[in-house]
């Protein structure tokens, strides 16, 4: 399987290398740190997302106003630039003056410019109902934010050129790297609270390899900013394929996190269901009766007291099985998923490592029931420091509601894995990237991904084979102690249903270094003879330090 493949950097006027587009990234960062001394810092990246996707929304209806004009000329064109069909019509939003980027660029010096992007993001959605709930509502002026800050922000954004040229794919890419860095650096910078809204990369980019979601109904129910989905898309473009064979459903409790889903989504032409209003998914889910194909999230993690011990006792997600403990969500967030699949779905979910193994309140019974369901296709223990919330390590599990083999071919051949979970031990993976995070690579992506479709049976293509199977045409699954095991329900019943990888794949088998028994022991003795006179003259110094400070034996 070939690894997601890395969007283009965002082109910027009168900068052309990728090392000063990223320098252009950086400036427009600091632009944004400027407002640190007016706003919370996880106030001001809604500051800086909802002016960046205002100027995006502008240009594109600029470069269509244009094209009206062009098309009809000037006389009969003037007719028709006001009609939201027109714009509709290529997917462009339409936008009266007062809500266009020229107007907020030359008024940005005036004292009340905060009023005027509140009124401007008002109209956007006022005009166009597929942004209804998604932009801030009178969200600068209320910040009480320092007008000479604001303009120099603004005027820094206007240095975006969102419009794409032969170099680049869409203008959606080009915006949609421009969010992407954006959502990483403020996760970053939020440390506990990025979480809240934003999966890292690599993990996300895992998930998506792993199932390989091609057509049918995506679901996310704790979507943050988008970032699942936005990975979903760039996998299907990046295998060939077409996004209008899929659909997208999701939810999102924080309300400023649903309206930055929105906005994510918006500036990439992703058209998505996120449900009416922001909501709990336990308490008011916005799609009672969908059935995914693929569902990808990152739950919050050991969530506590998500119900009170009368509430949803007798709930249909849970049917068949006992309810899940008001103590931690884990295993709500599980079966909420497991009910919202479809016969032939997949699951690709986060959890904190705490789920594979915890028999508190009930949960091991629960755990128990989904493996002689058969639904466990895979888990994969990751390392820690992945994750800007937390550094410790968490772990992938992967559903699977129809484990039968199939006789199509390629990428959708599946052989029959009834009975049968794969583990993963990824924990000795990734790079650090920073004194604090790690990333797993796209190479780590890759072997791991590839073990497992080699796993399921798939066709694999040559270019992304991996130690696995690296010198075989046909490869062909084998477990691989200290990193993979294909294990049976016999295997996790004589386990006490744990699903741990480590208690699956074993040790690493130790290379042997050549250097005979004997010789090898002889020198760890003299080693160790050596430590232990050191240790005897450092007593004796410690000894007499105590006698001179008059505290002898």
């Amino acid at each position: 399987m070939a690894t997601a493949k890395t969007a283009a950097a965002p082109k910027i006027r009168a900068k052309k290398s990728t090392k000063k587009e990223v320098g252009f990234e950086e400036t427009l960062w600091d632009a944004a740190n400027k407002l640190r001394g007016s706003v919370e810092s996880a106030e001001y990246k809604h500051i800086v997302l909802s002016l960046i996707f205002l100027k995006f929304i502008s240009d594109k209806f600029e470069a269509r106003r244009s094209a009206i004009l062009a098309e009809y000329g000037e006389e009969e064109g003037l007719a028709y630039v006001d009609m939201v069909d027109f714009y509709a019509m290529d997917n462009v939003f339409y936008l009266p003056e007062e809500a266009r980027w020229s107007h907020i660029q030359i008024n940005a010096k005036q004292g009340d410019i905060a009023v005027k992007i509140d009124s401007a993001l008002h109209s956007v959605e006022k005009n166009n109902k597929a942004l209804a709930g998604a932009l801030p509502d009178n969200y600068f002026s209320r910040l009480g934010l320092d007008a000479s800050k604001l303009s120099a922000l603004i005027d820094t954004i206007n240095n975006i050129e969102t419009i794409a040229n032969g170099n680049e794919k869409t203008e959606e890419d080009l915006v949609g790297r421009v969010y992407e860095y954006f959502l990483g650096k403020f996760a970053a910078s939020e440390g506990k609270g990025g979480g809240e809204f934003y999966t890292p990369k690599s993990i996300v980019t895992l998930i998506a390899d792993m199932i390989e979601p091609f057509q049918g109904k995506i679901y996310d129910p704790c979507c943050g900013s988008g970032g699942m989905f936005v990975q979903s898309l760039k996998f299907i473009n990046s295998h060939n394929g077409n996004q209008k064979n899929i659909s997208i459903y999701g939810q999102e409790y924080t309300n400023t996190t649903y309206k930055l889903a929105k906005m994510n989504l918006a500036v990439r032409g992703i058209s998505g269901n996120l449900g009416d209003v922001a909501g709990d998914s336990f308490f008011k889910d916005q799609h009672p009766d969908l059935k995914a194909d693929y569902i990808m999230a990152n739950p919050p993690f050991n969530q506590k007291q998500w119900r009170a011990d009368n509430e949803l006792v007798d709930d249909s997600r849970w049917a068949g099985y006992p309810t899940p403990p008001t103590g931690n969500a884990n295993y709500a967030w599980i079966m909420h998923m497991i009910s919202k699949l479809s016969e032939h779905g997949t699951a690709g979910f986060v959890l904190a490592n705490g789920s594979m193994s915890s028999n508190t309140s009930g949960e091991g019974v629960i755990r128990q029931k989904i493996i002689e369901n058969d639904l466990v296709d895979c888990m994969i223990a990751l390392p820690g420091q992945l994750f800007y919330t937390t550094q410790i390590p968490v772990c992938l599990w992967f559903i699977s509601k129809d484990k039968k083999g199939n006789n199509e071919q390629g990428m959708n051949k599946r052989r029959d894995r009834q009975g049968e979970t794969l583990f993963i031990d990824a924990r000795e993976m990734g790079s650090m990237v920073d004194r604090t995070i790690k990333e797993l690579t796209n190479e780590d992506i890759a072997h791991i991904t590839q073990t497992y479709h080699v796993w399921r049976g798939e066709e694999v293509t040559s270019e992304a084979t991996t130690r696995h199977s690296e010198l075989d045409s046909e490869p062909k699954y084998q477990d691989i102690a200290g990193y993979c095991k294909s294990a049976t329900l016999a295997d996790m019943k004589a386990n006490d249903y744990v699903l741990t990888p480590g208690r699956y794949v074993g040790a690493a088998e130790l290379e042997d270094d050549g250097i005979p028994f004997e010789t090898k022991m002889t020198e760890l003795s003299q080693t160790l003879y050596s430590q232990m006179s050191q240790a005897e003259e450092l007593d004796k110094a410690i000894r007499q330090n105590l006698e001179a400070l008059g505290y002898a034996e």
